[in-house]
């Protein structure tokens, strides 16, 4: 299979964002049942804890979100910094709070193959992104993912059962059937 950065599949991304929504919502409250000093408890791998995952996990989304609305932006301007959102509570708030302006950029994406083109400096040096308005889609949507689980492992070795965000799991309806049928 070859890499082509500037291919994009035509899928529903505002569907695949309700997804994620609703396993975020799962994480969201085996985090807020622990204790508030697992929230920031260090741990070797990721983000180092839980509250800097989460909060990165919202600040990017707000970043592509801005991207794919056509608007450069700085670091300074993004509202999910551990100042703003010391507190789980806050900051899940603040995030279902920008629910719905993702939602509507995800649904009227348009042409996915669409190129957008930008420069970030929030690197050292700042660098030059090319991609598809359906490759930031996707990025926005895997990225989560890939920090979720990392949040799920945070949790797993506090000893904490978070498991079972798949996506078959959470979306596809399933129902019992008789061995005679």
């Amino acid at each position: 299979m070859s890499r082509d950065a500037h291919a994009a599949a035509r899928v529903d991304f505002a569907h695949f964002f309700d997804y994620l929504v609703l396993a975020r919502g799962r994480l969201l409250d085996w985090t807020g049942a622990q204790p508030a000093h697992l929230y920031t408890r260090p741990y070797p791998f990721g983000l180092g804890s839980i509250r800097a995952t989460l909060i990165h996990i919202a600040d990017i989304e707000w970043g592509y979100v801005q991207r794919l609305a056509g608007r450069d932006y700085t670091r300074a301007e993004s509202p999910f910094t551990a100042e703003r959102y010391p507190t789980l509570p806050a900051l899940s708030a603040a995030w279902q709070a920008r629910r719905a302006a993702t939602r509507a950029v995800l649904a009227a994406l348009g042409d996915p193959s669409r190129t957008i083109e930008y420069v970030s400096r929030n690197f050292t040096p700042p660098r030059r992104t090319r991609t598809t308005a359906g490759g930031l889609a996707g990025q926005l949507l895997f990225h989560e993912v890939h920090h979720r689980a990392q949040v799920m492992t945070m949790l797993r070795l506090a000893g904490v059962p978070a498991q079972d965000l798949d996506y078959s799991r959470l979306m596809w309806d399933r129902t019992s059937v008789n061995e005679s049928d």
